[in-house]
């Protein structure tokens, strides 16, 4: 296996193991605080939408830095583009 397989493998199994960590901390809770579990659903879910976005702003802006070039405005149309949408 290449270097780039067992990086993969390693990235998901850390996933599944916190995972199995956060569920393990939920069940041996005695009482729920629902202001942490509030805001710690906030920050995994805005985390999430971040990512999201992230990757759909690189994969445009290479996508239109191909169809109008870089030097012509290809970037400036991806910002203008990302922050309408954001709006």
């Amino acid at each position: 296996m290449n270097d780039n397989t067992l990086f993969a493998l390693f990235l998901t199994l850390f996933a599944g193991l916190a995972t199995g960590i956060g569920s393990l901390i939920g069940f041996m809770a005695r009482k729920t605080n629902k202001k942490f579990l509030c805001f710690s659903l906030g920050l995994s879910a805005g985390v999430m939408i971040y990512i999201s976005f992230m990757e759909m702003l690189h994969s445009s802006r290479l996508a239109l830095a191909d169809f109008y070039g870089s030097q012509r405005g290809g970037d400036a149309i991806t910002a203008l583009l990302f922050f309408g949408g954001i709006l």
